[in-house]
């Protein structure tokens, strides 16, 4: 299908007009195109080549509207930090409609009834950053939103200390754009109740269409979203990945990754690293985001509790930590080689063990698990010490792993059969995004695009850029960034 036959529907307008912005974007200066992701062109089967370039591009920039699109801001509220704001919602994306069930919005699009302080754009470095990390973390297996395409300009834009940077968009690609902070706002408003009816209701049509029927559908969307939050926090997790701003409004009624800001990998293992230059007491801590993820759970359930039975709603919220446990551990186990359902015992304290111990022997943390998938035999585990900082822990762990296998009666070549399918050999760090960042400043957009194919094949060789498979290094490890970076 070309650009030009691509027929988008938008479902939203039959909430009240007080629930979003119908608002053309406002277009960047001399746009251009960076990269397109191929793989998501194929998911609402979108046709590319270099005839329709300058179409697609205008498409981006919202100078080209296509049939059945009327672009339009949500609006929502949310917890940011802990504190309540009532008045959020997209201050720089644009929503453009549905196709093939997903839901197209460009992020830095100038700005909008809810841009606040902002200038409705994203900048160069942020963009490129969310455009290949998306992609990365869906690489995985967790879900997330993904992106279409990422396109640059001569725009000037001003962050810190006056700089001038250039604005950007991403398109970005969802199943849906709905928030935990949608239902706030919507609990807010006058006749909340029939708001938040009519809100469950899209949600579910959307993103729980299996029950429609149910009569206590509401009740078990609920359920179903804290399962799905639960098993999302546990890949982060297991991968080491951090969020930064798991405020309500960031959070994701269907339980994907969205909102890409100050992320990041784990480089060397540290349970409590902070990813977030403007998280000062570590509320968004890596060891903190399940917590969190349970206390965003039931700021939502205080909305719904206006539509359900809010007793019911917080006895199910009670299971939260021991869906995200089971499927922490099963997930953590798998890294390892083992089963978790071999014993009437699970690993916990083996694993949490060997995160006390990668704490200890500042190790990159999943570079050790890919490098113990690739191990010749655990007689000779050197390569697995020459990336420890410290060996020590490591070594004393090493017993513990080989009294476990052994436990299961499984070689360890039956172990790395399982693992070399969960451990990847590539993880983009944000010292990789930062490289691409500098050249693509300079003009040079290719490691862009490298990353990009790296970040969607990260089990693959990739034989020119086997560097990025070592440790990250020192001096780039761990680092906070800000929300705009």
């Amino acid at each position: 299908m070309t650009l030009e036959q691509l027929e988008l529907t938008v479902d939203y307008f039959e909430f009240d007009k007080q629930f979003y912005q119908q608002l053309n974007a406002t277009p960047l200066n001399n746009p251009f195109l960076i990269s397109y992701n191929k793989k998501a062109f194929d998911l609402i089967e979108l046709d590319y080549d270099e005839a329709t370039k300058e179409a697609f591009v205008s498409f981006i920039n919202g100078e080209k509207i296509l049939k059945g699109s009327t672009p339009y801001a949500m609006a929502y509220a949310g917890h940011q930090f802990g504190y309540f704001v009532p008045q959020l919602g997209d201050g720089r994306a644009i929503n453009l409609g549905q196709t093939h069930g997903w839901h197209l919005q460009t992020k830095g699009s100038g700005l909008t009834r809810y841009s606040r302080q902002g200038d409705g754009r994203a900048v160069l470095r942020s963009s490129i950053r969310e455009y290949i990390m998306s992609e990365a973390i869906h690489a995985l297996g967790i879900p997330t939103t993904r992106a279409l395409a990422l396109i640059g300009s001569t725009h000037g834009v001003y962050r810190s200390f006056e700089e001038v940077e250039t604005g950007a968009v991403v398109m970005r690609m969802s199943p849906s754009w709905i928030r935990f902070g949608t239902f706030e706002f919507f609990a807010r408003q006058n006749d909340a109740k029939e708001h938040l009816i009519q809100l469950s209701n899209y949600v579910i049509k959307q993103s729980y269409s299996h029950l429609e029927k149910d009569k206590a559908k509401y009740e078990k969307m609920f359920f179903e979203v804290v399962d799905n939050t639960a098993h999302l926090m546990a890949y982060w997790q297991t991968y080491g990945f951090m969020h930064g701003v798991m405020n309500t409004d960031n959070m994701s009624i269907a339980g994907l990754t969205i909102d890409y800001g100050p992320f990041s990998f784990m480089d060397y293992f540290q349970a409590d690293c902070i990813c977030n230059h403007t998280d000062h007491e570590g509320r968004y801590s890596f060891s903190n985001q399940p917590y969190v993820a349970r206390w965003n759970l039931e700021v939502l359930a205080n909305c719904m509790g206006k539509i359900c039975r809010y007793g019911n709603l917080m006895e199910y919220l009670n299971t939260f930590m021991f869906t995200y446990k089971k499927k922490y551990w099963a997930l953590m186990s798998k890294r390892l080689g083992l089963d978790v359902n071999s014993s009437s015992n699970s690993y916990s304290s083996l694993i949490k063990q060997l995160l006390g111990a990668m704490e200890s022997a500042k190790v990159d943390y999943n570079l050790f698990f890919y490098t113990l998938s690739t191990l010749e035999s655990l007689e000779d585990i050197t390569p697995i010490l020459d990336i420890c900082v410290y060996r020590q822990s490591v070594q004393e762990w090493f017993l513990e792993y080989q009294k476990a296998l052994k436990n299961e009666n499984k070689t360890f070549d039956e172990a790395k059969a399982i693992m070399i399918k969960i451990n990847p050999k590539y993880m983009i760090k944000n010292y990789m995004l930062q490289e691409a960042i500098e050249k693509a400043t300079a003009g040079d957009f290719s490691l862009v695009n490298d990353l990009l194919y790296i970040a969607q094949n990260p089990f693959n060789e990739h034989k020119a850029f086997e560097h990025y498979a070592k440790p990250t290094p020192m001096q780039f490890a761990n680092l906070q960034l800000s929300c705009s970076s």
